[in-house]
C-alpha cells in the first residue's frame, strides 16, 4: 500500500510538473518582440517631398541582416514599385537601403520593410511619405509587426523544447561524469540527447519561414533552407547538430576506477557542453549590443550554469524514484559542490547580463524584459528556498539512517542543493531520531525529501521557461532606445513661420513664409517665399536672414539665402545652440525701398 501511494504521488507530482510547464510554455508563446530598433527614416514618415527619392534608407540601433524581401513600396494604388536589391548604406550594418526607380508619379506612398536583427529576431514594420501633396492610398498600414502566426508559434515552441533537451542532456551528463555517478540515468541522457537533436532540426527548417514571415510549407522550399545554411543562425544550428553527433559517441557509463578514462571523458563530455552553449550565444542577444566579447562569455558561462544546476537536479530526481543503485555520500557531496559554484556562476553572470539587457533601473518596471526579469527573480528565489528546505529533509534522513544496522558503507542518502553542501554527518538542532521504527522514520524522511526535490524541478522548468521568455524579448536597453526615437520622431520636423511686412509704398506691403528644417541643432535648411498684397507669389531683389540668441550672446548668423528661383533658400546653416532665436529679415523691393522685420523662432 506504501509503495502505490508513492506511486500515486509520483504520477500527481508529475502530473503537476506537466501542467506547469504546458500553461507557462503555451501561455508565453508569441512573436519574439523586435531587438533592433528602428531609429531613422529616410524619407521620413509622413513627410512631403518636392521630387520623388532616388532611395530608401533605415537606420536601426543594432545591425541587421536583410532578405531577398525586405522592401515592398506600394503606390497609392496598391501596386508594388520595382526596386533595386536591398543592401546597406554605406557600409554601415546598421542600415538597409535600397534604390527607387524614376518616374514615381506623385501621391503618398508606402514602405513596408522586414530584416533580421543581429540577435537573430525578424524586426518588421511600415511607413508612409507623399510626393507633390498626400493622397488618399488603398494600402492599409498594418497594426502589428507581419508575419505568419503559425510559423512563428512553431519556431518558439521548438525554442523552449531546445533549452530543455540542453538542461537535461548536460545536466545528467555532468551527474555522470563530474559526480561519479554511474546509477539509473541513461534514460535521461538519450532523452536530451533526442529533445536537443529533434528540435534543432525544428528549428532549422522553421528558421526561414520565421524570418521571412511566411507560412510553415516554405521549411521545405530549398532557396529558403539553402540561405537559412549560409546564415549566422543557420551555421550556428548546423554547429549544433555537429557537436550532438560527436557527443552520440562519448561514452555513457564511465567506471570510476578508471582515472584515466573518466579524466578524458570528463574534458571531452566538457568541450562538447562548452560548444553547444556557444551554439547559442552566437545567435541571441550576447551577440549584439555593447561589449559583445564579455557578453558571450557571460552568457556561455550562464548557460552552463544553469544546465548544470537544473538538468542534475533532474538526474538526481530521477536516482530518487528510480535508483539502480544506492547513492553514495561522496555522489552527494560532489554534486553539492558543483551545486554550489553553479550557482555562484548564475549570480555573477545573471547580474552583468541583467545589467547590460536594462541600461536603467526604470527599465526594470517600465519594459517587458524587466518585468519578466523580476518574475524570473521571484521563481529563483523560490527554488533555492526549495533547496532549503530539501537539507532540512536530507538532515533528517541522515539521522535515520546512521541508527539502521545497514552497514555504513552503503548509506542510502541523496540530496538537492541550492548552492551549499547538503551532506552533513550530524543532524540539525533538534532533529534526532525519535520514532521507535528507525527504518519508517527513514522512509518517511525519503519521501518527504523526494517531493521536495519534485518542487524543485518544477520550479526549475518554470525559471527555464522564463529564461526562454527572456531571450525572445527586447531588452530594456533597446526598449528604451526605442521608445526614445518614437519620441523624436514625433517632434515636429520642421517650424514655419509667417513674417508681415510694410516698406511704405504702394503695394510695398505682404509676407515672407520661412520653413526652417528640421528646426534643430546642428546643420538645418531654410525656404522662403514672398507673398504679394493679393496673397500670391511676388518676386523681390533682396532677401536676408539673419539668426540671433541674444541669451548666449551668439549672432547674427547670416543663413545666405540665395535665389532658387521662385523661392529663397539654402541648406547650409548651422545653428549650434538650442534655444529662443530672434530671426530679423530684410526685404528689399527697389532700389532704394527696404524694410527689417523681426520674429522669435524656437530651435530644439
Amino acid at each position: 500500500m506504501s509503495g502505490q501511494r508513492e506511486r500515486r504521488g509520483v504520477v500527481r507530482g508529475l502530473a503537476l510538473l506537466a501542467g506547469v510547464l504546458v500553461l507557462v510554455l503555451f501561455g508565453g508563446v508569441g512573436g519574439a518582440s523586435a531587438h533592433a530598433a528602428l531609429t531613422g527614416t529616410d524619407p521620413q514618415d509622413g513627410s512631403v517631398l518636392k521630387s520623388a527619392p532616388r532611395q530608401i534608407t533605415l537606420t536601426f540601433s543594432e545591425s541587421v541582416g536583410l532578405l531577398d524581401d525586405s522592401f515592398r513600396v506600394l503606390t497609392p494604388e496598391n501596386r508594388r514599385v520595382h526596386t533595386g536589391a536591398p543592401g546597406h548604406a554605406g557600409g554601415r550594418s546598421d542600415t538597409a537601403r535600397v534604390s527607387l526607380p524614376r518616374g514615381l508619379g506623385t501621391g503618398t506612398f508606402t514602405v513596408a520593410w522586414r530584416v533580421v536583427s543581429a540577435d537573430s529576431h525578424p524586426v518588421s514594420g511600415a511607413f508612409t511619405f507623399s510626393i507633390g501633396k498626400p493622397s488618399a492610398t488603398s494600402v492599409a498600414l498594418p497594426s502589428a509587426p507581419a508575419g505568419d502566426t503559425a510559423s512563428a508559434t512553431l519556431y518558439d515552441i521548438a525554442r523552449y523544447v531546445a533549452y530543455g533537451g540542453l538542461a537535461l542532456l548536460i545536466g545528467a551528463a555532468g551527474f555522470v561524469l563530474a559526480c561519479g555517478f554511474q546509477g539509473s540515468v541513461r534514460r535521461l541522457l538519450l532523452t536530451g540527447w533526442w529533445t536537443l537533436l529533434l528540435s534543432t532540426l525544428a528549428l532549422l527548417l522553421l528558421r526561414g519561414p520565421y524570418e521571412r514571415g511566411t507560412g510553415v510549407t516554405a521549411a521545405f522550399d530549398p532557396a529558403v533552407l539553402r540561405e537559412t545554411l549560409t546564415s549566422r543562425p543557420g551555421v550556428a544550428l548546423v554547429a549544433r547538430l555537429v557537436l550532438l553527433g560527436v557527443a552520440a559517441f562519448l561514452p555513457e557509463r564511465v567506471r570510476v576506477r578508471e582515472r584515466g578514462r573518466a579524466r578524458g571523458a570528463l574534458v571531452l563530455g566538457g568541450a562538447l557542453a562548452l560548444g553547444l552553449a556557444v551554439t547559442w550565444a552566437a545567435a541571441e542577444h550576447a551577440s549584439a549590443g555593447i561589449q559583445v566579447p564579455a557578453a558571450m562569455v557571460s552568457s556561455v558561462l550562464h548557460l552552463l550554469a544553469m544546465a548544470l544546476w537544473l538538468g542534475g537536479l533532474t538526474a538526481l530526481l530521477t536516482a530518487l524514484y528510480r535508483p539502480a543503485e544506492p547513492l553514495s555520500t561522496a555522489v552527494v557531496t560532489r554534486f553539492s559542490r558543483l551545486a554550489l559554484a553553479s550557482v555562484a556562476v548564475l549570480a555573477g553572470t545573471g547580474v552583468y547580463q541583467s545589467w547590460r539587457g536594462l541600461g536603467s533601473w526604470d527599465a526594470l518596471t517600465s519594459t517587458s524584459y524587466g518585468r519578466i526579469l523580476l518574475a524570473k527573480l521571484c521563481a529563483v528565489l523560490l527554488l533555492l528556498a526549495g533547496a532549503a528546505w530539501s537539507r532540512r529533509w536530507t538532515g533528517r534522513l541522515v539521522v535515520a539512517e546512521a541508527v539502521l544496522p545497514a552497514p555504513a558503507a552503503v548509506e542510502r542518502v541523496a540530496v538537492s542543493v541550492g548552492g551549499s553542501a547538503a551532506v552533513d554527518a550530524g543532524a540539525p538542532d533538534g532533529v534526532r531520531a525519535e520514532s521507535a521504527s528507525p527504518d519508517g522514520q527513514a522512509a518517511t524522511y525519503r519521501r518527504g525529501l523526494r517531493r521536495s526535490v519534485l518542487a524543485e524541478v518544477t520550479v526549475g522548468i518554470v525559471v527555464l521557461v522564463i529564461t526562454t521568455v527572456l531571450t525572445g524579448t527586447q531588452p530594456g536597453r533597446a526598449a528604451t532606445e526605442a521608445a526614445a526615437s518614437a519620441v523624436a520622431a514625433d517632434r515636429p520636423t520642421s517650424s514655419t513661420s509667417l513674417v508681415p511686412f510694410d516698406v511704405g509704398t504702394p503695394g510695398g506691403h505682404g509676407k515672407v513664409q520661412i520653413e526652417l528644417a528640421p528646426g534643430r541643432v546642428g546643420e538645418n535648411s531654410v525656404q522662403a517665399v514672398i507673398l504679394g498684397p493679393d496673397g500670391g507669389i511676388a518676386t523681390v531683389p533682396e532677401l536676408r536672414l539673419t539668426f540671433t540668441l541674444a541669451a548666449q550672446q551668439v549672432g547674427p548668423i547670416d543663413a545666405g539665402l540665395t535665389d532658387k528661383g521662385g523661392y529663397w533658400g539654402t541648406d547650409t546653416l548651422t545653428l549650434p545652440l538650442a534655444g529662443t532665436w530672434t530671426m530679423k529679415v530684410t526685404v528689399r523691393t527697389t532700389d532704394i525701398d527696404q524694410v527689417t522685420v523681426s520674429k522669435n523662432v524656437r530651435v530644439g
